[in-house]
């Protein structure tokens, strides 16, 4: 299966063989759309003049990387700020996984000890971690016992409640609907 979640060849092919600039993706997926943040590792990686490794970015002067995702146009709306952060991920990885972002799932035993994993990473909550628990699960078929439960509802058959259910332009309509419908519903509360 092709990632879709840039809507933009060259950064979902990207997103596709790189497990960290899918990390990075997440990552930036906060407060800004969807194609916006999952294009990011792609405008990062181009921005460094090469393919993205959690060495490079971890050994970059924080300023100068800044900098780099706030040009024009800024990877983030927070260029700063999502800048300290994926530095953050990239040497926790670099620390934890020797650089190879792939041994955060590969290594895990079952979906509880890889929720653990992935919510350990630095900007990676609970739900941000179901999230992308859900993507590994549906979309790359990593499944390990207990995924979907892992997952929460993210992981459920059928849902459209996240990126991890994005596939193509009309699944991201029915993912955007959906959590139209949701705050919808909270603020009726």
């Amino acid at each position: 299966m092709r990632i879709q979640l840039a809507q933009r060849t060259e950064a979902d092919d990207l997103l596709g063989r790189s497990p960290l600039a899918l990390l990075i993706g997440m990552l930036l997926d906060q407060q800004i759309p969807m194609e916006w943040a999952f294009t990011g590792p792609y405008t990062i990686a181009e921005r460094l003049g090469g393919d993205l490794t959690a060495e490079e970015i971890a050994s970059r002067d924080p300023e100068e990387f800044a900098a780099l995702l706030a040009g024009k146009p800024a990877v983030h709306r927070y260029p700063s700020s999502m800048a300290a952060r994926v530095q953050s991920l990239a040497a926790y990885l670099v620390e934890q996984y020797g650089g190879d972002p792939e041994r955060i799932w590969a290594e895990a035993a079952d979906g509880k000890e890889l929720l653990k994993r992935l919510q350990a990473l630095p900007g990676y909550g609970k739900q941000k971690a179901q999230i992308f628990l859900a993507l590994l699960g549906k979309q790359l078929g990593v499944r390990p016992p207990g995924w979907r439960e892992a997952a929460g509802p993210y992981g459920e058959e059928g849902s459209f409640r996240s990126v991890a259910d994005v596939v193509d332009a009309d699944t991201l309509g029915r993912v955007r609907a959906a959590k139209q419908e949701a705050k919808r519903a909270a603020r009726a509360k």
